[in-house]
């Protein structure tokens, strides 16, 4: 089950040992459409989505323990419908956080908390082009 909202984040560039499991979870779970690709499209290097994710490709790449002060501690992104992104997010093998059912754990180790975004707020931020 595809999530059919949107989201918003701009922008955050995070290392990725699976680039393609990343760009299909931000993609068909929370609603990111393709912004740029560098790189052949099926295997980029770097890609960006619409609402703020850079997934940089490095695929030996070891996400120090979650503790750690130098790790990013988790993404905050807001959602047009919680309870059909936590139910899309549910068959991508993401592992549940002690903080709360709508913080999420994704393979590489990043954490990502979902937010229920008031009324039309992330339609009208999305409306935005930060570089036109």
């Amino acid at each position: 089950m595809a999530y059919t909202q949107k989201s918003y984040l701009e922008h955050v560039a995070v290392r990725v040992r699976d680039i393609q499991w990343h760009i299909n979870f931000f993609y068909e779970v929370l609603g990111m459409e393709v912004r740029e690709i560098d790189g052949p499209a099926d295997a980029p290097r770097q890609y960006w989505t619409l609402g703020g994710m850079q997934l940089i490709s490095a695929p030996d790449f070891e996400a120090p323990p979650s503790n750690d002060a130098g790790w990013l501690a988790h993404l905050g992104i807001m959602v047009e419908d919680l309870e059909a992104a936590l139910a899309a997010a549910q068959s991508w093998g993401v592992k549940a956080l002690p903080q709360g059912r709508n913080w999420l754990q994704l393979p590489d180790g990043l954490a990502v908390e979902l937010i229920q975004a008031s009324g039309d707020s992330v339609a009208r931020v999305l409306a935005i082009n930060p570089r036109a």
